[in-house]
């Protein structure tokens, strides 16, 4: 009796390598475990085959037809973020983009050392699924090289080997949990925002910072308040992802106050990635090229360019109102509006977004960025200019 025409799950012998471990840089794997692939017997569409240079993971998509794979493609082209982001890979020697799958990993030849001694497939490609950056590496010891293009941002590539060399990291543990626990951000919040630690090191935090979900760029603290950043990486804002699509943008002065303000439900939150300034500068603007201290903000322009109103939210310090003055100056003061932080006791004020969240709570956090007690930067720029 023949059987009816259905669909099933079967689990077989098949089997597929999957990374066990974090690592900052995506490309590279250090310990695997063997798992069963689960696979469809009598699959209702046709399905393409199982990439094997997917950075580690299973991906499973369904096979297009001409027809329908160059309308999307030339869909996509009409993009203009695609079509910068075609132009800079020509101008690394990158012309991949119409052979790759965006999503998916690709183990292509290197053009600088093509494979090396042993002539190799070795640089592993990726172009986002949204077609908007990519990222590539050469796994090749003596070439090592690295990079990545982002439109409405520089090109940043390592000639050399320093990704391979980066630190590895793991979940939090207990020791830091509890030490994020103390300044009232929960665990939930440190998962989703992917704050990680050094594999091996109990008291090195590592604030990850990401682009479309792809990590750019690393900033590690100890609970003592010793700070450093991954070097050769993206200058970028923390939590860049959360203001994509932001009309309204909050910006703050550390990673664990941006963590604070989702405490307090608002989400549209970034922090600068470096200290603030002593003194604003009395020089004119520089161009964006020139301007290295604060080449994170032109990095992210595209998505600041969005947002009509801007609240500053740095430390209530000589140093945070000349970190307020910079950004303004670079993002416009028209749009700009600056947090005054409550009252401690008679004198002193709180000094940022996690000291009102220890203190006063999350909704007296909430309430202090959207209250009436903002100022207007040009205001703030008259008082500065008077003192």
């Amino acid at each position: 009796m023949p059987l009816p025409s259905r669909t099933i799950l079967h689990q077989d012998s098949i089997t597929a390598i999957i990374p066990s471990v974090y690592s900052l840089n995506p490309f590279t794997s250090h310990q695997f475990k063997v798992q069963p692939l689960i696979y469809l017997a009598s699959p209702a569409k046709p399905i393409s085959r199982i990439s094997l240079y997917n950075n580690g993971f299973r991906s499973i998509s369904q096979r297009k037809t001409g027809a329908e794979f160059k309308d999307k493609n030339h869909e996509q082209e009409e993009s203009s973020d695609y079509s910068e982001l075609k132009q800079k890979l020509d101008e690394v020697g990158l012309n991949y983009y119409n052979s790759c799958s965006p999503g998916q990993y690709h183990l292509l030849f290197c053009p600088k050392c093509k494979g090396g001694r042993s002539s190799v497939r070795s640089l592993s490609f990726h172009i986002t699924l949204d077609r908007t950056s990519a990222i590539w590496r050469c796994f090749t010891d003596e070439c090592g090289w690295a990079g990545q293009v982002i439109p409405g941002s520089w090109t940043n590539i390592s000639g050399d080997n320093q990704f391979g060399k980066r630190q590895k990291l793991q979940p939090l543990g207990d020791e830091l949990i509890a030490y994020f626990a103390g300044r009232m951000i929960p665990k939930q919040t440190l998962e989703k925002n992917c704050v990680m630690q050094v594999a091996g090191q109990k008291d090195i935090i590592a604030f990850t910072y990401r682009r479309n979900g792809i990590i750019v760029g690393c900033k590690y603290r100890t609970m003592d308040k010793s700070f450093w950043q991954e070097k050769g990486t993206e200058k970028t804002l923390y939590g860049l992802d959360d203001i994509k699509e932001a009309d309204e943008v909050i910006i703050v002065e550390g990673e664990i106050d941006k963590l604070s303000l989702e405490e307090a439900g608002i989400s549209n939150c970034v922090s600068v990635p470096a200290g603030a300034p002593q003194t604003v500068s009395i020089k004119e603007l520089p161009t964006p090229e020139k301007d290295t201290g604060f080449q994170y903000i032109w990095n992210c322009k595209k998505y600041l360019n969005k947002a009509s109103r801007i609240i500053i939210a740095t430390d209530a310090d000589v140093s945070g109102d000349a970190l307020a003055e910079e950004l303004a100056r670079r993002l416009g003061r028209e749009r700009c509006w600056r947090v005054h932080w409550p009252k401690k006791d008679e004198i002193n004020c709180f000094k940022d977004a996690n000291e009102v969240l220890m203190n006063l709570g999350p909704n007296a956090l909430r309430e202090t960025i959207y209250s009436m007690q903002l100022h207007h930067m040009y205001l703030f720029n008259e008082t500065i200019q008077g003192v």
